[in-house]
């Protein structure tokens, strides 16, 4: 009877810790999974897909990277939607604005873009919506109050890139891994390429890496980063250049880093104009709930 209460004991205790061990295994892989489970996709009045992301911290920049991307800042940033592909010139030719792309194609993204183009589309996708413009043509001048489409600043595109990773790229730091993941150099054939071929960030977004670089509504400044503010930065108050992020079909690896920055003078002169240059659209998001009727 002793011997059977013991066994009876030692089953128990194996069993008790078979559920621990393997419960244990079950915690783990579901943290794993939470923290891949990508933001909601919603679509807008014209039909247009953009992704939910509910902003908070995330450490900006690169110690590895060039000298404009230090140091590494925590940033805080409020919620906003983005568009889950670059503006395509199918997407652009809805709105009474001319098409400037040298690679045409309805599916490519819209290309040879100056950042005025961009954000008089952002103006107009907004009117069509029945929503407030962000900008002032004749200044520059952003309304980030309003709510309407706008460029993502600087610290949102990167953000939005990294989809909370803290590597070189966001599927890792190995350069060879890049074709699955953007068109760029060494696999673009001299060319844009229809948007959404290549596998997502893992929030969902497509061609955050190469295809064109990607217009912010920022100023560009070397050492911004020194004095960056923590909370939604918006860049210098005045410059001669803006930001691109993301790198396009012309470049190599390096410029296609998560943290990669440069700054480009066609604001406004088409005689600057590139046709590696484009750009996707960002929104607001009300702190406690949205619609996208209003």
């Amino acid at each position: 009877m002793v011997l059977l209460q013991a066994d009876n004991r030692t089953i128990r205790l194996l069993l008790l810790l078979t559920l621990m061990f393997y419960g244990g295994i079950n915690c783990r892989k579901s943290e794993t999974e939470d923290s891949a489970v990508r933001p909601a996709v919603i679509k807008t009045k014209s039909g247009i897909e953009m992704v939910s992301l509910a902003g908070g911290f995330f450490e900006m920049g690169s110690e590895e990277g060039a000298a404009d991307e230090r140091p590494v800042h925590k940033v805080w940033l409020g919620p906003f939607l983005i568009d889950k592909f670059e503006v395509t010139q199918e997407l652009y030719k809805r709105f009474p604005l001319p098409d400037p792309s040298h690679f045409k194609d309805p599916a490519r993204p819209v290309e040879q873009m100056t950042w005025t183009d961009a954000i008089e589309y952002c103006n107009e996708r907004s009117r069509a919506e029945g929503l407030e413009a962000c900008y002032d043509l004749k200044t520059g001048e952003c309304n980030f109050q309003a709510d309407g489409y706008r460029l993502p600043t600087e610290a949102e595109w990167e953000y939005a890139c990294r989809a909370g990773t803290k590597t070189k790229y966001f599927f890792g730091n190995e350069p060879r891994n890049l074709k699955n993941y953007a068109w760029f150099a060494d696999n673009s054939f001299k060319k844009t390429q229809p948007v959404g071929e290549k596998g997502p960030n893992p929030w969902g977004l497509h061609d955050m890496l190469g295809n064109v670089a990607e217009w912010c509504h920022d100023f560009y400044e070397r050492d911004y980063y020194q004095s960056s503010p923590e909370k939604n930065p918006r860049g210098p108050a005045k410059g001669r250049q803006h930001v691109l992020r993301g790198g396009a079909w012309n470049n190599g690896a390096d410029t296609c880093r998560c943290s990669y920055r440069s700054g480009d003078p066609s604001i406004n002169d088409t005689c600057h104009t590139s046709d590696a240059i484009g750009f996707r659209c960002v929104r607001k998001i009300k702190p406690k709930s949205f619609s996208l009727d209003h």
